[in-house]
């Protein structure tokens, strides 16, 4: 049996067995078998849905961590599977990081949601603590799967792709890098800015979640209907299913080529009774159109054809990337069928770049008013088109903030099967 070197974890994680891999960022690596009946293909040869015990995690160390996560992401214990049998009938992803306040809210409201036993959650996490697993494991309403990033900065502190203390600083000129010789000092993004760790982890999040819960998930398997991305700090709205099943419907019956629907929008819940029932068709906008996202099997591996041009694209934010690609790329635009009543709230008062005066128990108070307004046009019993816009491509200036290519090189990995 042949042996190759790899980073530490890096690609068993993902659960793929690697024949050839060179990756040249990083200096702690691991052994790791390319005989095919290892455990590289655990979801070939365990089908099916997982009902055992959530692995326990050691935060006694970074390895122990990491390998609690390696055994997470393999074992995919599903929990209240022995309670909820059958199939799921609506995927839910949400992507979380570490505010568990808002997350309490998210649960709260899926816990207020019609038909929510019918549903499978999947929380996919970046940042690893015994508050969130205990806040997600607590519920009991439905199906729960956790999956956990390989490759959060929590698991590299020191070392890409978290910060290296030898990687350049974010506004030092590239004369300087390179006379300082900074490891990253080739690589800095169109504005002449070095990479920041922290920056960069929310794009690499969520273009491995797609990846992995539809290439990955056991419990995804034979499913055909459409994922709907969530992040921590939204707040679903009782008919949430409802109007997912109506969509559907109108998808079906007046737009066969939308792509994707969008269950929410920024606009709150601001005069949500007179829109409550109404559909705009359009081309996918990042400001509009990413909060509660609905994707098919299809379009993701529309997107995956393009996973070089998401990965190279230097913007540190996926939804803007994911505008960048749709029309270009993709040769076609993404066309969206969006609700103009949204069904998702955003209640999050502070994120990536605000880390203060976040007050989760104002956003709550705001949410209970706005629902008490909001009641008379819940669960409408079908849908209108109200207006059909054009599908264009819409270009954007791009951010940044992207530019390093060992992101570019982690990030095309997700999806290759070598």
């Amino acid at each position: 049996m042949r042996f190759r070197l790899l980073k530490r974890n890096l690609l068993a994680l993902l659960g793929v067995s690697f024949v050839v891999v060179t990756l040249l960022f990083s200096t702690r690596v691991l052994l790791v078998s390319d005989d095919t009946s290892g455990p590289g293909n655990t979801v070939k040869e365990n089908p099916g849905v997982s009902s055992s015990d959530p692995v326990k995690f050691n935060f006694g160390s970074l390895s122990e961590l990491t390998q609690s996560v390696y055994s997470a992401n393999l074992k995919q214990s599903v929990h209240n599977a022995d309670r909820f049998s059958g199939d799921p009938r609506l995927v839910l992803v949400v992507q979380v990081h570490n505010r568990p306040e808002y997350l309490r809210l998210l649960i709260k409201s899926l816990a207020k949601a019609a038909e929510v036993h019918s549903f499978l959650l999947i929380f996919s996490h970046d940042y690893f603590s015994e508050e969130i697993n205990t806040i997600v494991q607590g519920i009991t309403f439905c199906k729960v799967l956790q999956i956990y990033f390989p490759f959060s900065t929590q698991l590299y502190p020191r070392e890409f792709p978290g910060q290296d203390p030898r990687d350049c600083p974010r506004d030092i000129s590239k004369d300087r890098a390179l006379e300082t010789g900074c490891l990253n000092a080739e690589h800095p993004d169109s504005y002449g800015h070095y990479r920041e760790a922290f920056i960069t982890q929310t794009k690499h999040h969520w273009w491995w979640k797609l990846h992995f819960v539809w290439e990955r998930v056991q419990a995804m398997q034979g499913y055909s209907g459409f994922a709907v991305f969530l992040e921590e700090d939204n707040y679903i709205l009782p008919d949430f299913f409802h109007f997912y099943k109506s969509m559907i419907e109108f998808r079906k019956n007046s737009c066969p080529d939308c792509d994707m629907l969008a269950l929410g929008n920024h606009n709150g819940l601001d005069g949500f009774t007179a829109l409550s029932n109404k559909v705009l068709t359009t081309g996918w906008m990042s400001t509009k159109h990413n909060i509660g996202m609905a994707i098919s099997r299809e379009v993701y591996y529309k997107l995956m054809g393009c996973s070089n041009e998401f990965c190279t694209y230097d913007d540190y934010n996926w939804d803007w990337t994911l505008q960048h690609i749709s029309g270009t790329c993709i040769s076609k635009p993404l066309k969206v069928a969006a609700a103009l009543g949204s069904r998702v709230l955003h209640t999050g008062d502070c994120g990536l770049h605000q880390k203060e005066n976040c007050r989760p128990e104002w956003a709550a108070q705001k949410v209970d008013e706005g629902l008490q307004k909001a009641k008379a046009g819940l669960f409408p019993p079908s849908l209108v088109l109200d207006s059909a816009e054009p599908v264009a491509h819409k270009a954007h200036m791009k951010n940044g903030g992207w530019g390093d290519i060992r992101d570019h090189i982690l990030c095309n990995n997700y999806a290759k099967r070598l």
